[in-house]
């Protein structure tokens, strides 16, 4: 999966935290939120009360949920329950497993969220 078709599945799928989601696809809509970030912070030069720290707050409130989809899905891929996101919650330690699990690659075959997205 490419760039592209990261960013055109993270929107279709926008509120979908049923299946499977691969590895890069996960990682380049991470890499897309972290762009998008970076633009708006920059142009409203790191303040939240002009007009584009204000855009900044509502496309990031957009993608927040297409965000936890594509987390919950990508913790299916590993065959963990989506549930696992709430680690987060956890000071420091959580965002640890979250990482490691992130970067685990998908368990073969089909597992109980469904098939492998890499079609293997």
């Amino acid at each position: 999966m490419n760039f592209g078709e990261a960013i055109k599945f993270g929107f279709s799928n926008y509120a979908n935290f049923q299946g499977r989601s691969r590895r890069s696809g996960y990682w380049y809509w991470a890499l897309f939120n972290a762009l998008v970030t970076f633009m708006f912070n920059v142009l409203a030069g790191g303040k939240t009360d002009n007009f584009f720290g204000i855009l900044g707050t509502i496309a990031s409130l957009a993608l927040l949920l297409p965000s936890l989809a594509y987390a919950v899905r990508r913790l299916h891929d590993i065959d963990k329950s989506g549930w696992f996101i709430l680690f987060a919650l956890i000071p420091l330690v959580g965002w640890i497993f979250l990482l490691v699990w992130y970067v685990k690659d998908s368990e073969p075959g089909t597992n109980r969220f469904g098939a492998n997205p890499k079609g293997a």
